[in-house]
C-alpha cells in the first residue's frame, strides 16, 4: 500500500474527473470507481490509504459501503463528500467513525487537508516535535 493511494467512490462522472484532478495535483495517486460495488470488486483495493465516497450511490450507498468495511475490519480511513448534506446522515457516518464529512461544495483545499492528515503526504516530516495535531 503507498500512502499516496486514494480511491474516490462516486457515480458522478464528473465529479470524479474533478476530485481525481485535484489529487493528482496535490501529489496523491487517484483510482476511480463509479459505485462500491465496483471498489468491493477490486482485488487490489487494500493497496488504498484513503477512501472519498459520496453518500449517495446507485445500489449499495456510501454508509453501507463503510459499514461493510467496519465488519470486514478495514482500518482504511473513510472520508464522505455529498451533495445533500442531511444532519442525520452525517452524525451517523460521524459516529460510525469517518475521516471527514464535507459537502461537495466544500472547499477543495479542507478534502486534501483531511487526506493529508490520514495519509501523511505532503506533510512536513516531523521535525521532533512531540505535540499532539
Amino acid at each position: 500500500m503507498s500512502s499516496n493511494d486514494v480511491a474516490i467512490i462516486d457515480d458522478d462522472a464528473s465529479a470524479c474527473r474533478a476530485l481525481g484532478r485535484l489529487l493528482r495535483g496535490m501529489g496523491f495517486e487517484p483510482s476511480t470507481f463509479d459505485s462500491a460495488e465496483a471498489f468491493l470488486a477490486d482485488p487490489a483495493r487494500e493497496r488504498f490509504s484513503s477512501l472519498l465516497v459520496d453518500i449517495q450511490l446507485g445500489g449499495m450507498s456510501g454508509l453501507d459501503l463503510q459499514q461493510r468495511l467496519r465488519a470486514e475490519d478495514s482500518r482504511t480511513p473513510v472520508i464522505f463528500i455529498t451533495a445533500h448534506d442531511d444532519p442525520a446522515v452525517r452524525s451517523l457516518a460521524i459516529q460510525r467513525g469517518c475521516a471527514g464529512f464535507f459537502r461537495k461544495t466544500d472547499p477543495g483545499a479542507s478534502i486534501i487537508e483531511t487526506l493529508r492528515r490520514v495519509t501523511n503526504v505532503g506533510r512536513p516530516p516531523d521535525q521532533g516535535n512531540n505535540h499532539a495535531p
